[in-house]
Formats: structure tokens, C-alpha cells, sequence
């Protein structure tokens, strides 16, 4: 097999696939929120910074089909769920992290490249992106 840096993510790899999952924002976001432990619904839609419940139930959905998230259902009343990482979800956390510090790092660097290259483009448009800040920007800081 060839030590090539690229040739990990060929098509029909099982790497590829792995990165298709875990890459979307949401995932990466529901991940890293369930680093600390088990927890609810409702504390992830809060914890997200914007996501929807609907988009909350596909990302977990989809985790839990891919054995990285696991959902326990408790026999009471009201019913009460609650998702964490399984084993495979846990091994995550590392890289997860490690993702996080890079952006706190340069998500700022980041920002300002967008914006210089968008005022390149567009003298306007490079003024009305200065001004306003995207849901995505405020979560770097979250973390």
C-alpha cells in the first residue's frame, strides 16, 4: 500500500466514509458535547448554538447508525432519553479537542481571510461582512 498522505481517502475507502460522517458541523458539535457525558434533547439543541431539533434528531440518528452515539430510553413517566458516546464515539474525543484548540487559534486568521477575500471580490460586500458575525463565528468561542 502506498504511505501517499492523500491515498487514505480513495473512493469506496472505509476512511472516507468515516470522515463523511464525523466532518458535517453538526456532528462534530453533538460530539463534542457529549464529551462530558450523557445528556438530553433538549441540553444538546442548547449546547449547539443554533441547530434545530429536527437536524439535532438526524445528526444523532445518524451517529447512533454509525455506533459513535448510543440513545438510552428510561421506562418513566414522563419518558426521559438520553444520548452518549460509545466506545468507538469516545475514541473521537482526542481529535475532537484537538480540532477545538485549533480554532480557537485561528478561527480568528480564518475570519479575516474570508473577510479581506470577500472585499476583494465585492468593495460592498467586504463592508456588510465586517459588520456581521455568523452563528458559526460565535460557537468558535463557545469552545
Amino acid at each position: 500500500m502506498s504511505q501517499r498522505p492523500g491515498i487514505a481517502f480513495l473512493a469506496d475507502c472505509p476512511a472516507l466514509l468515516a470522515m463523511e460522517i464525523i466532518a458535517s458541523k453538526w456532528s462534530m458539535v453533538t460530539l463534542f458535547a457529549l464529551t462530558d457525558g450523557p445528556l438530553r434533547h433538549g441540553e444538546l439543541v442548547e449546547l449547539s448554538g443554533g441547530i434545530s431539533r429536527k437536524v439535532l434528531t438526524q445528526t444523532l440518528r445518524r451517529l447512533q447508525a454509525n455506533g459513535l452515539v448510543e440513545r438510552h430510553a428510561y421506562a418513566e413517566a414522563p419518558p426521559r432519553v438520553e444520548y452518549s458516546l460509545t466506545d468507538l464515539g469516545r475514541t473521537l474525543e482526542e481529535p475532537i479537542r484537538l480540532l477545538t484548540a485549533w480554532a480557537r487559534e485561528n478561527g480568528e486568521a480564518v475570519v479575516t481571510f474570508r473577510e479581506a477575500a470577500n472585499a476583494a471580490r465585492t468593495p460592498e460586500a467586504g463592508q456588510a461582512t465586517l459588520a456581521k458575525s455568523t452563528p458559526a463565528d460565535e460557537n468558535l468561542n463557545r469552545f
